[in-house]
Protein backbone atom coordinates (compact mmCIF):
# COMPACT_ATOMS: atom_id res chain seq x y z
CA UNK A 1 0.00 0.00 0.00
CA UNK A 2 1.62 3.28 -0.97
CA UNK A 3 0.92 5.87 1.91
CA UNK A 4 1.50 9.55 1.53
CA UNK A 5 4.10 11.10 3.85
CA UNK A 6 2.08 13.84 4.59
CA UNK A 7 -0.55 11.72 6.21
CA UNK A 8 1.72 10.43 7.80
CA UNK A 9 3.28 13.46 9.54
CA UNK A 10 -0.04 14.66 10.29
CA UNK A 11 -1.62 11.31 11.34
CA UNK A 12 1.20 9.84 13.30
CA UNK A 13 3.40 12.40 14.13
CA UNK A 14 3.45 16.53 15.08
CA UNK A 15 2.21 17.89 11.49
CA UNK A 16 4.11 19.56 8.57
CA UNK A 17 6.32 21.83 8.43
CA UNK A 18 8.25 24.37 6.08
CA UNK A 19 12.04 23.61 7.33
CA UNK A 20 11.13 19.71 7.73
CA UNK A 21 10.64 17.00 5.24
CA UNK A 22 7.65 14.98 5.79
CA UNK A 23 7.83 11.85 7.22
CA UNK A 24 7.05 7.91 5.97
CA UNK A 25 5.96 5.60 8.65
CA UNK A 26 8.78 3.98 8.16
CA UNK A 27 11.01 6.81 9.09
CA UNK A 28 8.44 7.92 11.96
CA UNK A 29 9.51 4.00 13.26
CA UNK A 30 13.03 4.59 12.97
CA UNK A 31 12.99 7.78 15.06
CA UNK A 32 11.66 5.27 17.91
CA UNK A 33 14.95 3.55 17.41
CA UNK A 34 17.71 6.55 17.32
CA UNK A 35 18.82 8.75 19.95
CA UNK A 36 16.23 11.30 21.35
CA UNK A 37 17.55 14.69 19.95
CA UNK A 38 14.95 16.50 21.12
CA UNK A 39 14.96 15.82 24.91
CA UNK A 40 18.91 17.12 24.24
CA UNK A 41 18.11 19.47 22.50
CA UNK A 42 15.31 21.16 24.50
CA UNK A 43 16.07 19.69 27.64
CA UNK A 44 13.50 18.91 30.47
CA UNK A 45 15.10 18.29 34.55
CA UNK A 46 14.63 14.57 35.04
CA UNK A 47 12.29 13.59 38.57
CA UNK A 48 15.28 12.62 40.34
CA UNK A 49 16.64 16.36 40.18
CA UNK A 50 13.37 17.70 40.69
CA UNK A 51 13.54 16.09 43.83
CA UNK A 52 16.31 17.98 46.14
CA UNK A 53 13.18 20.64 45.37
CA UNK A 54 11.05 18.10 47.82
CA UNK A 55 13.64 17.66 50.38
CA UNK A 56 14.24 21.21 50.77
CA UNK A 57 10.46 21.83 51.40
CA UNK A 58 9.94 18.95 53.54
CA UNK A 59 12.70 20.46 55.36
CA UNK A 60 11.74 23.64 55.38
CA UNK A 61 7.87 22.39 56.69
CA UNK A 62 9.59 21.00 59.82
CA UNK A 63 11.18 24.26 60.39
CA UNK A 64 8.30 26.05 60.61
CA UNK A 65 6.64 23.39 63.05
CA UNK A 66 9.63 23.40 65.27
CA UNK A 67 9.72 27.25 65.43
CA UNK A 68 6.09 27.75 65.63
CA UNK A 69 6.82 25.44 69.25
CA UNK A 70 9.44 27.01 70.25
CA UNK A 71 7.51 30.69 69.60
CA UNK A 72 9.90 31.98 67.21
CA UNK A 73 7.68 33.82 64.82
CA UNK A 74 10.17 35.53 63.00
CA UNK A 75 12.01 32.06 61.89
CA UNK A 76 8.58 30.42 60.71
CA UNK A 77 8.13 33.25 58.52
CA UNK A 78 11.52 33.42 56.65
CA UNK A 79 10.98 29.76 56.24
CA UNK A 80 7.39 30.17 54.74
CA UNK A 81 9.05 32.97 52.69
CA UNK A 82 11.24 30.87 51.40
CA UNK A 83 8.61 27.78 50.66
CA UNK A 84 6.82 31.08 48.57
CA UNK A 85 9.97 31.69 46.52
CA UNK A 86 10.61 28.12 45.86
CA UNK A 87 6.72 27.73 44.59
CA UNK A 88 7.79 30.77 42.27
CA UNK A 89 10.61 29.51 41.00
CA UNK A 90 9.21 25.98 40.28
CA UNK A 91 6.21 27.65 38.14
CA UNK A 92 8.39 29.94 36.40
CA UNK A 93 10.74 26.53 35.93
CA UNK A 94 7.66 24.72 34.92
CA UNK A 95 6.32 27.37 32.10
CA UNK A 96 9.77 26.76 30.31
CA UNK A 97 9.59 22.98 30.33
CA UNK A 98 6.22 23.45 28.59
CA UNK A 99 8.00 25.99 26.03
CA UNK A 100 10.57 23.21 25.79
CA UNK A 101 7.79 20.92 25.04
CA UNK A 102 6.25 22.87 22.19
CA UNK A 103 9.38 22.80 20.70
CA UNK A 104 10.10 19.69 20.85
CA UNK A 105 6.86 18.99 18.76
CA UNK A 106 7.98 21.55 16.45
CA UNK A 107 11.71 20.24 15.35
CA UNK A 108 11.65 16.87 15.61
CA UNK A 109 12.62 15.08 13.51
CA UNK A 110 10.98 11.94 15.41
CA UNK A 111 7.89 13.18 16.25
CA UNK A 112 6.43 9.89 16.55
CA UNK A 113 8.19 9.71 20.08
CA UNK A 114 6.49 13.15 21.04
CA UNK A 115 3.05 12.14 20.49
CA UNK A 116 3.49 8.56 22.59
CA UNK A 117 5.06 10.67 24.96
CA UNK A 118 1.90 12.79 25.34
CA UNK A 119 0.30 9.46 24.17
CA UNK A 120 1.56 7.47 27.63
CA UNK A 121 2.01 10.23 30.15
CA UNK A 122 -2.06 10.77 29.61
CA UNK A 123 -2.61 6.67 29.99
CA UNK A 124 -0.40 6.64 33.09
CA UNK A 125 -1.67 10.32 34.46
CA UNK A 126 -0.28 11.58 37.45
CA UNK A 127 -0.76 14.94 39.06
CA UNK A 128 0.97 16.92 41.73
CA UNK A 129 -1.50 17.83 44.65
CA UNK A 130 0.30 20.54 45.81
CA UNK A 131 1.91 24.12 44.56
CA UNK A 132 5.87 21.71 44.79
CA UNK A 133 4.61 18.80 43.55
CA UNK A 134 2.44 20.08 40.36
CA UNK A 135 5.51 21.17 38.04
CA UNK A 136 6.60 17.66 38.88
CA UNK A 137 4.50 16.21 36.24
CA UNK A 138 6.93 17.36 33.67
CA UNK A 139 10.09 15.39 34.86
CA UNK A 140 8.02 12.38 35.84
CA UNK A 141 7.38 12.41 32.03
CA UNK A 142 10.96 12.51 31.53
CA UNK A 143 11.83 9.88 33.85
CA UNK A 144 9.21 7.09 33.36
CA UNK A 145 7.29 7.66 30.45
CA UNK A 146 9.60 9.37 28.15
CA UNK A 147 12.67 6.47 27.96
CA UNK A 148 9.79 3.64 28.03
CA UNK A 149 8.34 4.56 25.16
CA UNK A 150 9.66 2.12 22.94
CA UNK A 151 10.29 -0.59 25.01
CA UNK A 152 8.67 -3.60 26.42
CA UNK A 153 5.06 -2.38 28.37
CA UNK A 154 5.86 -3.98 30.72
CA UNK A 155 9.01 -1.81 31.79
CA UNK A 156 6.88 1.16 31.13
CA UNK A 157 4.11 0.06 33.50
CA UNK A 158 6.57 -0.87 36.21
CA UNK A 159 8.45 2.55 35.88
CA UNK A 160 4.94 4.42 35.57
CA UNK A 161 3.10 3.10 38.64
CA UNK A 162 6.22 2.60 41.36
CA UNK A 163 7.12 6.18 40.01
CA UNK A 164 7.03 8.51 43.28
CA UNK A 165 4.75 11.31 41.70
CA UNK A 166 2.40 8.13 41.32
CA UNK A 167 2.48 6.73 44.41
CA UNK A 168 1.68 10.66 45.47
CA UNK A 169 -0.85 11.38 43.20
CA UNK A 170 -3.15 8.40 44.03
CA UNK A 171 -2.40 8.31 48.28
CA UNK A 172 -0.46 5.33 48.10
CA UNK A 173 1.88 5.90 50.53
CA UNK A 174 -0.70 6.06 53.09
CA UNK A 175 -2.18 2.53 53.06
CA UNK A 176 -1.45 0.32 55.29
CA UNK A 177 -1.78 -3.70 55.03
CA UNK A 178 -4.65 -4.45 57.81
CA UNK A 179 -1.96 -6.85 59.10
CA UNK A 180 1.16 -5.32 59.02
CA UNK A 181 3.26 -3.68 62.01
CA UNK A 182 2.31 -0.40 61.07
CA UNK A 183 -1.31 -1.21 61.31
CA UNK A 184 -0.73 -3.13 64.66
CA UNK A 185 1.11 0.01 66.44
CA UNK A 186 -0.43 2.83 64.88
CA UNK A 187 -4.07 3.23 64.37
CA UNK A 188 -4.19 7.08 63.68
CA UNK A 189 -2.67 5.68 60.32
CA UNK A 190 -4.88 5.89 57.17
CA UNK A 191 -5.93 2.04 55.94
CA UNK A 192 -5.72 0.31 53.22
CA UNK A 193 -6.48 2.11 49.90
CA UNK A 194 -7.40 0.75 46.79
CA UNK A 195 -6.73 3.90 44.72
CA UNK A 196 -3.15 2.77 42.78
CA UNK A 197 -4.85 -1.19 42.58
CA UNK A 198 -7.99 -0.07 40.97
CA UNK A 199 -6.48 2.64 38.40
CA UNK A 200 -3.76 -0.58 37.72
CA UNK A 201 -6.37 -2.51 36.75
CA UNK A 202 -8.99 -0.05 35.43
CA UNK A 203 -7.36 2.13 33.45
CA UNK A 204 -3.70 1.09 32.91
CA UNK A 205 -3.92 -2.91 32.08
CA UNK A 206 -6.80 -5.18 31.69
CA UNK A 207 -9.85 -1.84 31.34
CA UNK A 208 -12.50 -1.13 32.96
CA UNK A 209 -14.98 -4.34 31.54
CA UNK A 210 -11.42 -6.36 32.38
CA UNK A 211 -11.54 -10.19 33.94
CA UNK A 212 -11.26 -8.78 37.52
CA UNK A 213 -13.89 -8.15 40.16
CA UNK A 214 -13.22 -6.40 43.29
CA UNK A 215 -11.28 -8.93 45.29
CA UNK A 216 -8.83 -8.68 43.16
CA UNK A 217 -8.73 -5.35 43.49
CA UNK A 218 -8.38 -5.39 47.23
CA UNK A 219 -5.68 -8.15 46.82
CA UNK A 220 -3.57 -5.89 44.69
CA UNK A 221 -4.43 -3.11 47.12
CA UNK A 222 -2.98 -5.30 49.55
CA UNK A 223 -0.05 -6.34 47.54
CA UNK A 224 0.93 -2.99 46.95
CA UNK A 225 1.27 -1.98 50.61
CA UNK A 226 4.53 -0.61 51.06
CA UNK A 227 5.07 1.09 48.09
CA UNK A 228 6.48 4.17 49.24
CA UNK A 229 9.07 6.94 48.19
CA UNK A 230 11.34 9.21 50.89
CA UNK A 231 11.35 12.76 51.59
CA UNK A 232 13.88 12.89 48.61
CA UNK A 233 11.71 11.62 46.31
CA UNK A 234 13.34 8.29 45.82
CA UNK A 235 11.39 5.46 45.93
CA UNK A 236 11.13 2.75 48.53
CA UNK A 237 9.37 0.24 49.97
CA UNK A 238 8.26 0.41 53.35
CA UNK A 239 8.22 -3.69 55.13
CA UNK A 240 6.47 -2.27 58.27
CA UNK A 241 3.60 -1.07 55.72
CA UNK A 242 3.25 -4.36 53.73
CA UNK A 243 0.80 -6.82 54.51
CA UNK A 244 2.11 -9.82 55.45
CA UNK A 245 1.16 -13.28 53.59
CA UNK A 246 0.63 -14.11 49.98
CA UNK A 247 -2.51 -12.32 47.59
CA UNK A 248 -4.19 -13.78 45.08
CA UNK A 249 -5.00 -11.45 42.05
CA UNK A 250 -6.36 -13.09 39.47
CA UNK A 251 -6.22 -16.67 40.43
CA UNK A 252 -2.55 -16.14 40.58
CA UNK A 253 -0.90 -15.98 43.99
CA UNK A 254 2.16 -13.79 44.58
CA UNK A 255 4.47 -13.38 47.83
CA UNK A 256 4.39 -16.90 48.27
CA UNK A 257 8.23 -17.31 50.42
CA UNK A 258 8.94 -13.95 48.86
CA UNK A 259 8.78 -11.09 50.79
CA UNK A 260 9.51 -6.80 49.46
CA UNK A 261 9.30 -5.76 46.14
CA UNK A 262 10.00 -8.49 43.67
CA UNK A 263 6.03 -9.77 44.06
CA UNK A 264 4.75 -6.19 43.29
CA UNK A 265 6.69 -6.52 40.19
CA UNK A 266 5.99 -10.37 39.15
CA UNK A 267 2.28 -8.76 39.83
CA UNK A 268 2.72 -6.02 37.48
CA UNK A 269 4.23 -8.35 34.84
CA UNK A 270 1.32 -10.54 34.38
CA UNK A 271 -0.77 -8.09 34.11
CA UNK A 272 1.29 -6.19 31.18
CA UNK A 273 1.00 -9.27 29.15
CA UNK A 274 -2.45 -10.50 29.99
CA UNK A 275 -4.54 -10.88 26.59
CA UNK A 276 -7.02 -7.83 28.36
CA UNK A 277 -4.29 -5.62 28.41
CA UNK A 278 -3.57 -6.01 24.85
CA UNK A 279 -6.98 -5.22 23.63
CA UNK A 280 -7.29 -2.29 26.00
CA UNK A 281 -4.21 -0.65 24.93
CA UNK A 282 -4.75 -1.80 21.10
CA UNK A 283 -7.77 -0.15 21.50
CA UNK A 284 -6.72 3.26 23.14
CA UNK A 285 -3.94 3.70 20.30
CA UNK A 286 -6.61 3.10 17.54
CA UNK A 287 -8.66 5.55 19.07
CA UNK A 288 -6.23 7.97 19.83
CA UNK A 289 -4.29 7.90 16.48
CA UNK A 290 -7.30 6.77 14.25
CA UNK A 291 -11.01 7.49 15.08
CA UNK A 292 -13.23 7.72 18.10
CA UNK A 293 -14.52 4.71 16.64
CA UNK A 294 -12.06 2.44 15.18
CA UNK A 295 -12.96 -0.93 12.94
CA UNK A 296 -12.76 -4.19 15.16
CA UNK A 297 -9.93 -5.46 12.39
CA UNK A 298 -7.46 -2.99 13.52
CA UNK A 299 -8.22 -3.28 17.02
CA UNK A 300 -7.88 -6.94 16.44
CA UNK A 301 -4.59 -6.65 14.79
CA UNK A 302 -2.83 -4.93 16.90
CA UNK A 303 -3.80 -6.90 19.76
CA UNK A 304 -2.99 -9.96 18.23
CA UNK A 305 0.73 -8.49 17.53
CA UNK A 306 0.68 -7.29 21.32
CA UNK A 307 0.03 -10.66 22.27
CA UNK A 308 2.69 -12.49 20.13
CA UNK A 309 5.54 -10.12 21.07
CA UNK A 310 4.42 -9.70 25.17
CA UNK A 311 3.77 -6.01 24.74
CA UNK A 312 6.88 -4.92 22.46
CA UNK A 313 5.59 -1.90 21.62
CA UNK A 314 7.56 -0.87 18.77
CA UNK A 315 6.03 -3.99 17.35
CA UNK A 316 2.60 -3.09 18.66
CA UNK A 317 3.72 0.69 16.70
CA UNK A 318 4.23 -0.98 13.89
CA UNK A 319 1.20 -3.05 13.55
CA UNK A 320 -0.66 0.13 14.18
CA UNK A 321 0.32 1.53 10.84
CA UNK A 322 0.80 -1.29 8.72
CA UNK A 323 -2.97 -1.81 8.70
CA UNK A 324 -5.11 -0.21 6.05
CA UNK A 325 -7.69 0.59 8.28
CA UNK A 326 -5.64 3.57 9.65
CA UNK A 327 -4.98 5.10 6.47
CA UNK A 328 -8.73 5.18 5.49
CA UNK A 329 -9.45 9.02 5.92
CA UNK A 330 -7.95 11.83 4.58
CA UNK A 331 -8.45 13.44 8.45
CA UNK A 332 -9.63 11.85 11.38
CA UNK A 333 -9.53 13.07 14.94
CA UNK A 334 -9.89 16.57 16.27
CA UNK A 335 -6.54 17.67 17.82
CA UNK A 336 -6.72 18.31 21.47
CA UNK A 337 -5.92 21.77 22.28
CA UNK A 338 -1.93 20.98 23.49
CA UNK A 339 -1.77 19.31 19.84
CA UNK A 340 -3.52 22.39 17.60
CA UNK A 341 -0.84 24.32 19.74
CA UNK A 342 1.88 22.44 19.25
CA UNK A 343 1.22 21.70 15.57
CA UNK A 344 0.47 25.17 15.14
CA UNK A 345 4.15 26.12 16.15
CA UNK A 346 5.81 23.05 13.76
CA UNK A 347 3.86 24.88 10.94
CA UNK A 348 4.69 28.49 11.61
CA UNK A 349 8.41 27.49 12.19
CA UNK A 350 8.33 29.15 15.67
CA UNK A 351 12.59 29.57 16.06
CA UNK A 352 13.86 28.04 19.41
CA UNK A 353 15.33 31.58 20.14
CA UNK A 354 11.85 33.38 19.46
CA UNK A 355 10.02 31.06 21.70
CA UNK A 356 12.61 31.02 24.24
CA UNK A 357 13.22 34.39 24.41
CA UNK A 358 9.47 35.37 25.23
CA UNK A 359 8.75 37.39 28.20
CA UNK A 360 6.83 35.10 31.34
CA UNK A 361 3.87 36.99 30.29
CA UNK A 362 3.69 36.61 26.73
CA UNK A 363 3.97 32.60 27.04
CA UNK A 364 0.92 32.77 29.79
CA UNK A 365 -0.88 35.24 27.25
CA UNK A 366 -0.22 33.26 24.20
CA UNK A 367 0.60 29.42 24.63
CA UNK A 368 -1.10 28.59 28.80
CA UNK A 369 -3.97 30.87 29.11
CA UNK A 370 -5.36 29.84 26.25
CA UNK A 371 -5.14 25.66 26.68
CA UNK A 372 -7.48 26.82 29.85
CA UNK A 373 -9.77 28.47 27.58
CA UNK A 374 -9.95 25.36 25.13
CA UNK A 375 -10.63 23.04 27.82
CA UNK A 376 -7.06 21.56 28.63
CA UNK A 377 -5.24 23.29 31.54
CA UNK A 378 -1.82 22.54 31.41
CA UNK A 379 -1.10 19.42 33.54
CA UNK A 380 -4.84 19.57 35.36
CA UNK A 381 -6.93 16.50 33.87
CA UNK A 382 -10.10 15.84 35.25
CA UNK A 383 -8.99 12.77 36.71
CA UNK A 384 -6.27 9.46 36.71
CA UNK A 385 -8.19 8.81 33.53
CA UNK A 386 -6.73 11.57 31.52
CA UNK A 387 -8.01 13.82 28.77
CA UNK A 388 -11.29 12.69 26.78
CA UNK A 389 -10.26 11.26 23.48
CA UNK A 390 -14.19 12.12 21.60
CA UNK A 391 -13.86 14.42 19.32
CA UNK A 392 -17.19 15.50 21.40
CA UNK A 393 -14.98 16.81 24.39
CA UNK A 394 -13.19 19.37 22.25
CA UNK A 395 -15.88 20.91 19.51
CA UNK A 396 -17.93 22.52 22.25
CA UNK A 397 -19.53 26.24 21.58
CA UNK A 398 -16.67 27.68 24.05
CA UNK A 399 -13.65 25.42 22.96
CA UNK A 400 -14.64 26.48 19.09
CA UNK A 401 -14.09 29.50 20.25
CA UNK A 402 -11.08 30.21 22.01
CA UNK A 403 -9.89 27.89 18.79
CA UNK A 404 -10.54 30.47 17.04
CA UNK A 405 -9.67 33.86 18.76
CA UNK A 406 -5.81 31.66 18.85
CA UNK A 407 -5.65 31.14 15.80
CA UNK A 408 -5.84 34.80 14.60
CA UNK A 409 -4.30 36.42 17.65
CA UNK A 410 -1.34 33.61 18.67
CA UNK A 411 0.83 33.58 15.35
CA UNK A 412 1.60 37.63 15.52
CA UNK A 413 3.28 36.86 19.01
CA UNK A 414 4.79 33.83 18.29
CA UNK A 415 6.39 35.23 14.92
CA UNK A 416 6.16 38.56 14.54
CA UNK A 417 7.27 37.77 10.60
CA UNK A 418 4.51 35.71 9.50
CA UNK A 419 4.75 33.86 5.97
CA UNK A 420 3.65 34.18 2.88
CA UNK A 421 -0.22 33.18 3.22
CA UNK A 422 -0.12 30.54 -0.01
CA UNK A 423 2.82 29.40 0.84
CA UNK A 424 1.92 28.53 4.70
CA UNK A 425 -1.18 26.62 2.73
CA UNK A 426 1.26 24.47 1.36
CA UNK A 427 3.82 24.26 4.90
CA UNK A 428 0.68 23.96 7.29
CA UNK A 429 -1.18 21.35 5.15
CA UNK A 430 0.14 20.37 2.03
CA UNK A 431 -1.95 17.98 -0.23
CA UNK A 432 -4.75 18.68 2.27
CA UNK A 433 -5.35 21.95 1.73
CA UNK A 434 -8.96 22.68 -0.24
CA UNK A 435 -9.93 25.12 -2.99
CA UNK A 436 -11.88 26.85 -0.07
CA UNK A 437 -8.90 27.50 2.49
CA UNK A 438 -6.33 28.55 -0.42
CA UNK A 439 -9.22 31.22 -1.70
CA UNK A 440 -9.51 32.48 2.17
CA UNK A 441 -5.89 32.89 2.45
CA UNK A 442 -5.15 35.01 -0.74
CA UNK A 443 -8.51 37.27 -0.37
CA UNK A 444 -7.58 38.17 4.03
CA UNK A 445 -7.54 40.92 4.63
CA UNK A 446 -4.49 40.52 6.61
CA UNK A 447 -1.63 37.75 6.55
CA UNK A 448 -2.27 37.55 10.59
CA UNK A 449 -6.08 36.99 9.25
CA UNK A 450 -4.61 34.64 6.59
CA UNK A 451 -3.03 32.52 9.19
CA UNK A 452 -5.73 32.47 11.20
CA UNK A 453 -7.85 30.73 8.66
CA UNK A 454 -5.11 28.49 7.73
CA UNK A 455 -4.72 26.89 11.57
CA UNK A 456 -9.10 27.17 12.22
CA UNK A 457 -9.80 25.42 8.90
CA UNK A 458 -11.04 21.71 9.57
CA UNK A 459 -8.31 20.21 7.66
CA UNK A 460 -5.74 21.69 10.23
CA UNK A 461 -7.78 20.95 12.97
CA UNK A 462 -7.79 17.49 12.48
CA UNK A 463 -4.87 15.18 12.29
Amino acid sequence: MTLSPEQASIRFGCGLSPELPPQTTADLLAGLRGQDDSAAQFPIESFSAYAQNLEAAARLRRDIKTAKKHGKTKHANAARDEISAMRKRLASQSLGWYVNTLLRWSWSEAPLRERLAMFWADHFTAMGKNPIMVPAAFPYIEEAIRPNVNGRFADLLIAAVTHPLMLHFLDQSYSVGPGSVAAERAERLGGLNENLAREVLELHTLGVDGPYNQDDVRQLAELFTGLSYKTDGTFTFREGFAEPGAETVLGVRYGVGKPGIEPVLDALRDLSVHPATARHIALKLAVHFVSDNPGPALVDHVAARFVDTDGDLQEVYAALLDHPASWTEATGNVKPPFDLIATSCRALAVTPKAMQGLEPRKVRRALLRPLAEMGQPLLKPGGPDGWAEEDAAWITPQGLSARLRWAVSAPTVLRPNLPEPSAFVDAALGPFATQSVRFAAQAAESRSDAIGLVLSSPAFQRR
